[in-house]
């Protein structure tokens, strides 16, 4: 095999193992087999080519020319011409199948379903990123750029991914590099000719004798090994040092956005559309927090994880606001007065295991959390984030909050609110387009007071406008999106929060939104389930003496606020300092915002309750039992990957010295067998030809186990530091590895009688066994165990250097094997030439 077929093998091999990083994002694994079918296709044209004198650029091109008739007959067969060529119509099922794909990527969560659109930029994107490969590293012969494709293949996958295996993947792909830069290293000093000096029994060495140790490894080994340290180093290093992207606003994973050191920071702005979505449409409703509260009912219990309060035109977004520690007890709630009614609550909250993510979801507004961890307070916002990588899973946290009950009256006569809030949260964009103005004035008309407009935008929105409810709806957050939820009604409940916040902004009310859950479900033991499907948005409108306060525009979800209704329900509890279990109605197992139950007709009867706070345990137990026995076979699998040098050492060492030394030699000696049958007729003289063959056998015996055993020195010193080097002879070689090995008198008497054996097997006319060859082996082995320091003795003993004469051994057969299939090759076409030659000749 030739050293760029080598090369072009490993950047197919490097590609493919990238790509595997994508496999966690889909549902099914049948796109990655595909990519390979048509890789390698494009691989196979281009080695073919390589061997025409072709300019590179030229060869470059016929490959991605072959690529993209590929793609057509895979996705766009019918449309093509004669099923191959491209054609329009094959431009336009492109661009329909890549807008399915985008579509599909913002409408469901990871693993999403493989539907044609998907495949198409998963296939095409491997099929783009090989090729790039292999005509930087084959091609053009350079394969260090030829990791930038393969890095943009993975970080695709590692910014999209929230897997547990996400390490696996960086593994599998870092290794695919390297062995494209080893062969890549290998080819080009391969045209230099030959290594002298390198370890024994390498495919290139030809040596006869046996291995003996050297001062240090070839220069170009030191340099590759060096660079490939520093560069797995900084693989490594960059990633801890650089800010991660989250994993999303409701289910995602990520370090926290609080910057660390005591009573200051910021965090930053996100936005938890996308992830939003992708949890109201999961499949399972996957549980993600419990609860118990003494809340006479759950109906207004929302938990709110922030607030976003700033619109730029192009989405809503959370402000860079300052950051504390968390105090005692929360400073007064801004703008809500004395006089408005008030009932503090007490909740018991714990997250799942899985779920993981920055923000605390709690009441609204709470006045004191309890809970263990890294948490700072935002105060504008009432918000809990977590600092330094603190995240809610497995959380458990209590939280004292207000049920605050205004009276329509008071709302309606809510003075102006103040003058910094006022501008602050009635910035509108300057590309806001006219209709959402217009409109807000016409459905408003006959309001008197910002409090008669925000119940008839929510009334319109919920009831009365046509708007219809639906989570498969395109994505978007930005004046577009608005305009186009305006006119075609329907969407879900970020379309219907930031749309109705937005339009009360045009009318002087100052908004924002909030993002966080509906109440859940009531279970039987008394605790509230929230899963995923209960992610949720709503506006908050601020009225001054009352605060900020929630309204509910969505259609079927949710619940109306009482102050919002003719009869306004109160909550409260027995006793906010201590829950009572008797304060809560009967549970219920219907879900409290199930499309059946409208918004208008939510009651405690008929949408369920929740019972008395108490430690609520998510029903999702985090790690099924499949999960750890994969968890566990994986751990014992990499175990005895990490084992396999340190047993291949072991069984080698018994082969070598067992049965009193007695082992085939690893090599046969040139020439060696001549010389002992001629030594054996010479000596014998008359005796018979039974007699000579035994001692021929019994030479070839004696010269086995003494090579064996020299061989096991080596190897032994090598594992210790000691490197091999063929230009020492073994008397020579004997007093290196006493000298470097710092052996003790009766350890270097064994190494000196073992090399004295080696000299008289392979150079006196009769080899003459030695007196206790395995003996010696083992002294030599502990003298050089008991000099050695102590990171010295275990990578001898877990990692041994030696081990590498797999890879060798491995390597010399293959091209023994390839060069056999080549032998045989050449000597079928003689003969079809010869065959064909034949009836030529009988005819003369």
């Amino acid at each position: 095999m030739s050293g760029r077929t080598r090369v072009a093998l490993c950047a197919y091999t490097a590609t493919l193992l990238a790509a595997a990083s994508l496999l966690p994002l889909v549902d099914s694994a049948g796109w990655l087999a595909e990519a390979a079918l048509l890789v390698a296709i494009t691989s196979g044209a281009g080695a073919l080519l390589r061997r025409v004198p072709l300019p590179r650029p030229a060869t470059v091109l016929v490959q991605a020319v072959l690529a993209l008739l590929l793609l057509t007959v895979a996705f766009a067969g019918q449309q093509a011409f004669l099923g191959v060529l491209p054609s329009p119509a094959v431009v336009q099922e492109f661009g329909r199948l890549l807008t399915t794909g985008v579509e599909d990527v913002g409408r469901y969560a990871i693993p999403a379903p493989a539907g044609d659109g998907i495949r198409l930029m998963l296939v095409g994107g491997v099929l783009v990123i090989g090729l790039t490969v292999d005509a930087l590293a084959v091609t053009f012969r350079s394969a260090a750029p030829a990791g930038l494709p393969l890095l943009a293949l993975y970080s695709i996958a590692a910014g999209l991914s929230t897997g547990t295996w996400d390490w696996l993947w960086f593994l599998l792909a870092a290794c695919g590099y390297l062995l494209l830069l080893l062969a890549e290293g290998r080819d080009r000093l391969s045209q230099w000719g030959r290594v002298f000096g390198g370890p024994p029994g390498t495919p290139n060495s030809a040596s006869a004798g046996p291995g003996v140790p050297g001062d240090r490894a070839p220069a170009p080994a030191r340099t590759g090994r060096r660079i490939g340290v520093l560069t797995l180093g900084i693989a490594l290093a960059v990633p801890a040092a650089l800010p991660s992207l989250g994993g999303g606003l409701l289910a995602g994973t990520g370090p926290g956005t609080g910057s660390g050191g005591a009573g200051g920071g910021t965090i930053s702005a996100v936005n938890p559309l996308v992830s939003l979505q992708n949890d109201l449409n999961q499949p399972e409703n996957r549980e993600a927090l419990r609860y118990k509260t003494n809340a006479v009912t759950t109906e207004d219990l929302y938990l709110r994880i922030m607030s976003l309060d700033k619109f730029d035109g192009t989405s809503w977004r959370f402000s860079q606001r300052d950051v504390k520690d968390v105090p005692d007890r929360l400073p007064g709630t801004p703008g809500l007065g004395a006089d408005v009614s008030t009932t503090e609550i007490e909740t018991n909250l714990t997250a799942a295991q899985w779920y993981g993510q920055n923000y605390l979801p709690m009441p609204y507004p709470a006045t004191r959390v309890a809970v263990d961890g890294r948490w700072r307070f935002e105060p504008v916002g009432r918000t809990l984030v977590g600092d330094r990588g603190q995240s809610t899973r497995g959380a458990r946290y209590t939280v004292d909050s207000l049920l605050v009950n205004p009276t329509r009256d008071q709302l309606a006569s809510a003075p102006e609110a103040p003058s910094a809030l006022l501008r602050e949260y009635t910035q509108l964009p300057t590309a806001l387009p006219s209709v959402v103005r217009r409109t807000a004035e016409e459905v408003t008309a006959g309001a008197t007071n910002n409090y008669e407009r925000a119940v008839e935008l929510q009334d319109w929105f919920a009831v009365d406008g046509g708007f219809r409810y639906d989570t498969s709806v395109e994505t978007g957050t930005g004046v577009n999106a608005i305009t186009r939820f305006l006119q075609d009604k329907e969407g879900f409940c970020v379309h219907f929060s930031f749309t109705m916040a937005a339009m009360a902004r045009t009318l002087g009310i100052p908004a924002r939104v909030a993002v966080g859950f509906t109440p859940g479900t009531a279970q039987p033991d008394g605790s509230v389930s929230v899963g995923l499907r209960d992610a949720h948005a709503w506006p908050e409108l601020y009225f001054e003496g009352v605060g900020w306060t929630r309204f509910e525009p969505t259609p079927s979800r949710g619940s109306a606020p009482g102050y919002t209704r003719e009869d306004t329900p109160s909550g409260g509890a027995a006793d906010p300092q201590q829950p009572d279990a008797t304060a809560s109605t009967a549970p219920s197992a219907a879900p409290s915002a199930p499309a059946s139950c409208d918004a208008r007709e939510k009651t405690p009867a008929n949408c369920g309750a929740a019972a008395a706070p108490g430690e609520a345990t998510p029903g999702d137990s985090g790690t099924s039992a499949r999960a750890v026995v994969l968890i566990v076979l994986s751990a014992v699998a990499l175990l005895l990957l990490l084992a396999l040098p340190l047993l291949w050492r072991l069984r080698v060492r018994a082969r070598r010295l067992g049965s009193g030394g007695h082992a085939s030699p690893p090599a046969t000696r040139p020439g060696g067998e001549d010389r002992w049958e001629s030594a054996g007729g010479s000596v014998l003289g008359a005796v018979d030809p039974h007699a000579a063959e035994e001692e021929v056998a019994r030479a070839r015996a004696v010269t086995a186990r003494t090579l064996a055993a020299w061989r096991e020195i080596t190897d032994t010193a090598w594992d210790h530091g000691i490197t091999p080097d063929n230009s020492r002879t073994p008397r020579k070689s004997a007093a290196r590895i006493v000298r470097l090995g710092r052996l003790d008198p009766p350890a270097a008497d064994a190494v000196h009688r073992v090399a004295g054996s080696v000299e008289q097997v392979l150079y006196a006319p009769v080899p003459l066994a030695a007196a206790d060859l395995t003996a010696d082996t083992e002294r030599v082995r502990e003298g050089l165990h008991a000099s050695a320091d102590r990171w010295t003795r275990i990578r001898a003993l877990l990692a041994p250097r030696s081990a590498i004469r797999v890879i060798w051994a491995f390597s010399a057969r293959w091209t023994a094997l390839t060069g056999r299939w080549g032998v045989k090759r050449s000597g079928l076409g003689d003969r079809t030439a010869r065959m064909r030659r034949w009836p030529a000749r009988q005819r003369g």
